[in-house]
């Protein structure tokens, strides 16, 4: 179970990664059709080449609505890495004083954290799952593209889902350890027991 779930969250993360690198792309090539827009419309090469500076404004310029592409593929690429952090137990802690409690002290801790980020998740994919229904009935679109709002929501709702069921396997596997005193998943957090 612990493998098609790794393979669940690395496959989400990968998907992510690549939204998210495509996302990079378009904001640098925006960025940068603004710059040479801004830069055919001055007054240099208005007075150096003014036909051509007139030509190409016609041409190049920032890529219309990429805030709202970036708005919704940033959703989705958070809710696609989340997995991967989840079964990796890659998310950020600070354990100033974890590292001095007794090994059943960071068992429950650890089951805490765990349950508490299943139940953060659920609640997440739930109301995504309301605005997906929401923004689907009503029809809404994005300002400048048109595109359905919904379709943002529909894939953050994916995402969030598939973070949702690796927290849950998480949490039932860190309540098993706490129970048993074993650990059935090691990623290196672990102290010795």
């Amino acid at each position: 179970m612990h493998l098609f779930m790794t393979k669940l969250a690395r496959s989400m993360a990968a998907v992510g990664g690549a939204v998210l690198s495509l996302l990079i792309l378009l904001t640098c090539v925006s960025i940068s059709g603004r710059l040479l827009n801004g830069f055919l419309h001055g007054s240099l090469m208005q007075s150096i080449a003014p036909g051509f500076s007139d030509w190409a404004i016609n041409y190049v310029g920032p890529i219309n609505g990429d805030f709202e592409l970036v708005e919704a593929g940033v959703a989705f690429a958070i809710f696609a890495f989340l997995p991967l952090c989840q079964v990796t137990a890659g998310h950020a802690s600070v354990d100033i004083l974890a590292s001095k409690f007794p090994a059943s002290v960071n068992r429950l801790l650890r089951m805490i954290t765990d349950i508490t980020f299943a139940l953060v998740l659920i609640l997440i994919a739930w109301r995504l799952g309301a605005g997906l229904a929401s923004k689907y009935s009503n029809g809404e679109t994005s300002f400048l593209l048109e595109f359905p709002v919904w379709w943002a929501y529909g894939l953050s709702f994916v995402a969030a889902v598939t973070a949702a069921v690796v927290a849950i396997y998480m949490a039932v596997i860190r309540t098993l350890e706490f129970l048993t005193g074993q650990i059935r998943v090691w990623d290196g957090v672990e102290t010795d027991l």
